[in-house]
């Protein structure tokens, strides 16, 4: 039960998570008979969760362990198989944890002790096969796993125990902790890296006088018997310790009888090893303790640049996932008070309100309830220039505030956010595989077999040729081969290409994306929202009496600016910044008919014609001499006479044309699929250079035009924003939806957006054509690669230190290859023909 609070809270931590206790807090969960103070309602929740649940020996033992209670609760602790029902409870669950429809979950999981493609491999088989669990995708630039399970079949507890069972760790994603892991990852790897470096370099002075102590330069036997102890020594901590994560790894496969890349390396190190310490023992036959500390130091060197590599590949992704601040300034008690306090964003709830500085980024996504300011919008949507902001207009969840404080009312938090949403389908395009990736991987898979088979049997040929040879070469073939690269050939390039489409706002949604967009022979383009704002906009004023056009505009947005009506803005936004607006009284608005007021004594009527002339009492103007297709015309007047026509209608994208031409020159045949009549059409499509137009379109009709070319063997790349476009965006080989278009066409969509400026488009399709010549180049690189290196290793050209450069560059190059995807910054790409 809760318990009163002490006075000194403002002096604390909270017992839960560490945090400093804000002042005037008063929040506090009886712990063990003691009243223990928390920061914040989440934790308070949290807490009384895990005592009512019967887990208080949780803060016991955590507490003897650490010696501190500065522990979130999405940490892992040492003993967390112990703790892992903790992740089960709701209350500590919605942070991380996205439910669906019914009793199915989804959530982001990190995985450590990922080294290679294998170990995705194995762990996305592993949790697959558990009853209950619906889909897993790993990343393995990242080294996240994406999880949905049936909570009614399987508790995510028994997830986390399965993962830890194949030799893994698991635990709830936060970008805080993956990035303290990282560090303590390359850490390690250096210190590895370090001491084989360190090993290689002394066994090798012991190493070259004994190769030079040949022919007449001879050595006494107890000189090269303590030459081959202090190698001995000194090779102990390369095996021992540097280069036990292969073991480790090889062991974890048979165990699950498996054969991951672990397998021959640690067969080839294990092996020469032995055998020199066998002869070390005897005092004759050869010892290759240098060979041994060269090659575990080349792979070890081999797997750190290639670390370092991949997390440059994820970057754009990594990014996204910190946008969002892990505390905020919430209101106590707005609007009566503008006293604020700073809370975990986890602690904040629906509803509540937060007030934004300038220069700090957007807590949750809300609406903003006071102030007016710009927003940097630049990571999510490529957008450089700041977004204006005003009341009642949306904010996004890692976005930052640039000039004004802005308050804003909390209504999507956690896994419900914008940014969240991202995340997850960055996260879901770059773990899905193209057909080409499947492939590979399933080659790779058998790939280990076949060495092993191709060792043994070389090993047992070159035992009858030359028998002291026979186990050096056996040795070579083991670790020259290197399956990883088949593997890492097409996550590396998709995931460099994704972080580079993402800094452009083009986000990635499906993994077969960049595939399909790189094939598409046609381009099929929805008009309204797509190629044209979407949004209806002053064309033209035209005066028809005393009054001149701006004078006439203003009296239009004095009798409007209380209507939120799609003419009514877009008469106000025309005199946004106006500094002689005038104010209207009496109004009234007649729906279907328009707007009638009072402003400075005379009475206006503004809307259509027949309503404005019923004032006026003359005879209606001729709108169609405007010759505007498509157009709306609305009529303002007095009583003595017409004033104005305006004409208001959608207006095309400044740079639809510069999209058109470009894919034009590229050789893609451009259609233009609308509703609106015939003319419109038309003349959106002359005004573009669109030759194939296709007007008065159902979504019917659309989706029956796509299967048409489809049928005819076209690749069609379908662009739309509308509900209508939803069945088409789905039926298209590959979709790209607008980023403001509605959330069906969002879902439907392979590919969004985010930007809007369709220039990027183009460039998407730019770096789609060159990963696939990436993708293809890896792959036959790791193809031949494999190809030459086996044979030349069996023939005995390849000694087992030259192998371990080989197999570590094989991987290296194909990640650096990818590398050349990335773009450093948006609006950097170069455009090709």
């Amino acid at each position: 039960m809760n318990s009163p609070v002490n006075p000194q809270s403002a002096a604390l931590e909270c017992f839960h998570c560490g945090q400093p206790i804000p002042p005037h807090s008063h929040y506090a969960v009886e712990i063990g008979h003691v009243a223990r103070e928390m920061c914040c309602r989440g934790c308070q929740a949290v807490a009384q969760a895990i005592v009512d649940g019967g887990l208080e020996d949780y803060y016991r033992h955590r507490t003897a362990k650490s010696g501190t209670a500065a522990l979130d609760a999405s940490e892992v602790v040492p003993e967390w198989l112990r703790q892992a029902k903790l992740y089960d409870l709701p209350e500590v669950q919605h942070s991380f944890v996205r439910q669906e429809a019914g009793e199915v979950r989804e959530a982001s999981l990190i995985l450590e002790g990922i080294v290679c493609a294998a170990c995705v491999w194995l762990n996305e088989h592993h949790i697959s096969s558990l009853p209950g669990v619906l889909s897993v995708e790993v990343n393995y630039s990242t080294h996240r796993a994406r999880v949905r399970w049936d909570n009614a079949r399987i508790q995510l507890s028994e997830i986390l125990h399965a993962v830890a069972a194949i030799g893994y760790t698991a635990h709830p994603f936060d970008p805080g902790r993956q990035e303290q892991l990282f560090q303590k990852e390359r850490q390690a790897a250096l210190r590895r890296l370090f001491i084989a470096g360190i090993g290689m370099m002394q066994v090798m002075m012991y190493a070259v006088p004994m190769y030079l102590a040949s022919g007449d330069v001879t050595m006494p036997p107890w000189i090269a018997s303590m030459m081959r102890w202090a190698s001995l020594v000194l090779t102990l901590p390369v095996v021992g310790y540097s280069a036990w994560p292969f073991f480790l790894g090889a062991w974890r496969d048979l165990k699950l009888r498996q054969a991951g890349m672990d397998v021959p390396v640690a067969l080839g190190v294990g092996a020469a090893f032995l055998a020199s310490v066998y002869a070390t023992l005897a005092g004759s036959g050869e010892v290759y303790f240098d060979s041994v500390s060269m090659f575990v130091f080349f792979l070890l060197s081999g797997r750190f640049l290639e670390m370092g590599a991949r997390r440059k590949a994820a970057d754009a992704a990594e990014k996204l996932v910190k946008l969002q601040p892990a505390m905020a300034n919430r209101l106590v008690d707005f609007p009566a008070s503008w006293s604020d306090e700073l809370v975990p964003v986890s602690a904040l709830s629906l509803g509540e309100h937060v007030l934004i500085r300038p220069g700090e980024a957007v807590p949750a996504d809300g609406l903003v309830e006071q102030g007016a300011s710009q927003v940097d919008e630049s990571l999510l949507t490529g957008e450089s220039r700041p977004v204006a902001k005003l009341a009642g207009e949306r904010l996004i969840a890692g976005t930052v505030n640039v000039d004004s404080p802005l308050v804003m009312r909390v209504d999507g938090l956690g896994q419900d956010t914008v940014l969240s949403g991202i995340v997850r389908l960055l996260d879901r395009a770059m773990a899905e595989k193209p057909a080409l990736a499947q492939l590979a991987d399933r080659v790779a898979g058998w790939f280990v077999l076949a060495l092993l088979l191709i060792a043994a049997l070389t090993g047992a040929i070159w035992y009858f040729i030359e028998p002291a040879r026979a186990f050096w070469i056996t040795v070579a073939v083991l670790v020259v081969s290197c399956p990883c690269a088949l593997s890492l050939a097409t996550p590396a390039a998709l995931t460099a290409a994704t972080g580079s489409l993402t800094r452009l706002g083009l986000l990635t949604t499906r993994g077969h994306a960049l595939e399909t967009l790189a094939r598409a022979t046609h381009f099929v383009f929805d008009k309204t929202g797509t190629l044209t704002h979407g949004r209806m906009s002053l064309l033209e004023v035209v005066p028809l009496g005393a009054l001149t056009g701006p004078q006439c505009l203003r009296l239009a947005a004095a009798l409007e600016h209380a209507s939120e009506h799609a003419i009514a803005r877009a008469l106000s936004a025309a005199v946004e910044g106006d500094d002689q607006a005038l104010e209207a009284s009496e109004t009234v608005n007649l729906p279907g008919s328009g707007v009638e007021g009072v402003i400075d004594g005379r009475r206006y009527r503004l809307g259509r014609q027949q309503f404005a002339a019923e004032l006026c009492g003359g005879a209606v103007p001729d709108a169609a001499l405007l010759g505007r297709n498509g157009a709306t015309t609305v009529a303002l007047a007095d009583e003595s006479g017409w004033l104005a026509l305006f004409v208001l209608g959608d207006t095309l994208r400044p740079d639809a044309a510069e999209l058109v031409a470009g894919l034009t020159r590229r050789g893609k045949a451009v259609v233009l699929l609308s509703g609106d009549q015939e003319d419109a059409a038309r003349q959106v499509a002359k005004e573009l250079g669109i030759q194939l137009v296709r007007a008065a379109m159902t979504p019917q009709g659309k989706l029956d035009y796509v299967r048409e070319l489809q049928c005819d063997g076209a690749v069609v790349a379908m662009v739309g924003d509308g509900v209508n476009d939803a069945p088409v965006l789905a039926a298209a080989d590959v979709s790209i939806a607008m980023g403001g278009g509605t959330q069906v066409a969002r879902a439907s969509a392979d590919m969004i957006l985010l930007s809007e400026h369709l220039p990027h488009l183009h460039a998407g399709l730019d770096i789609a054509v060159r990963a696939q010549r990436i993708i293809r180049q890896n792959l036959a690189w790791a193809f031949a690669y494999n190809l030459l290196a086996i044979p030349l290793a069996a023939l005995g050209y390849i000694t087992p230190w030259m192998a371990g450069i080989g197999m570590s560059a094989s991987s290296l190059l194909v990640v650096l290859n990818a590398l050349r995807l990335v773009q450093s910054e948006p609006g950097s790409e170069k455009k090709t023909p």
